[in-house]
């Protein structure tokens, strides 16, 4: 009986020590080898946030889409290779690239304080930030945002983004501090980016708590981009959706007070994965819920 016992348990023992560790499927990182960036990525999308060191090229919330084939991650290496050559990225080596352009706008899903239908952008990109969970399916971290004033208010805000694996979402928790407003509840909302002046718009989508486009790469300074882009935010509980002031952007607004979490979900394809139209990617944002 002890022999029997002595072999099952070698046996457990050489099966679990056999077992190799779960592949990561999400990965995020402050990255200061690359103007401070902030990058995200799952096994289906990529994206960045703009950091201190890009302040005033550009000064923006927004976020900066990064197209990919789904599979493995991409974003280390990209930014290894850009060490090298800072247009790598820029160009498709058979897996996706950045063909997104983001300038001064909320780009692919970020959020804005809004006074009388005008964007109030922050006055900083993000300056400090914390990852706070982390697995190989899911990471979690948060961007912070210093004081700014606008008229006599104070604002300021925290971005707290969700990555899990096997989703073209990210879900983001902002919360917004404002002073000088008598505690009355404002507006803020989430936005995608319309990208008039390069007529890269094929359809739109809006419903009263989601916002989607399909259209083709705004940035083909590097390289012409011949697939085509999906990007849509999904606020729960919104009042509404509408074009912003001078329509450049598609948004979804909810009032919230002072230290109120402002919750949505941001999120985009590249017709050269597994979403190949836009009835497919509009099909996807109708079930987000």
């Amino acid at each position: 009986m002890k022999k029997t016992l002595l072999i099952l348990a070698s046996a457990f023992l050489l099966c679990c020590c056999s077992q190799k560790p779960q592949e990561p499927k999400v990965m995020a990182r402050f990255v200061p080898e690359r103007a401070d960036d902030f990058v995200f990525e799952n096994n289906l999308i990529a994206g960045r946030i703009y950091g201190k060191a890009l302040e005033g090229n550009p000064t923006s919330p927004g976020i900066d889409i990064w197209v990919k084939k789904p599979g493995r991650l991409v974003a280390d290496e990209w930014y290894a290779q850009a060490q090298l050559d800072p247009n790598y990225y820029h160009h498709d080596h058979g897996e996706g690239k950045d063909c997104y352009k983001v300038g001064r706008s909320l780009g692919g899903g970020g959020s804005a304080f809004i006074i009388e239908n005008r964007i109030m952008y922050p006055a900083t990109n993000y300056r400090s930030w914390e990852i706070l969970e982390i697995t190989p399916e899911k990471i979690v971290f948060v961007l912070h945002y210093p004081q700014w004033t606008v008229g006599d208010l104070t604002i300021s805000f925290d971005k707290k983004i969700t990555v899990t694996a096997d989703s073209y979402f990210c879900k983001s928790e902002d919360t917004y501090y404002f002073s000088g407003d008598d505690g009355e509840p404002v507006y803020i909302a989430a936005g995608v980016f319309r990208h008039l002046a390069d007529d890269t718009i094929q359809e739109e989508l809006m419903l009263d708590d989601r916002y989607a486009l399909w259209e083709r790469a705004s940035d083909q300074s590097q390289e012409k981009e011949d697939g085509m882009i999906g990007v849509a935010v999904y606020v729960p509980d919104a009042d509404f959706s509408a074009l912003s002031h001078g329509d450049d952007h598609g948004m979804v607004y909810r009032r919230v007070k002072s230290g109120d979490t402002f919750t949505y979900y941001f999120g985009s394809c590249w017709s050269k994965g597994d979403i190949k139209t836009a009835e497919d990617w509009f099909g996807l944002v109708k079930k987000l819920n």
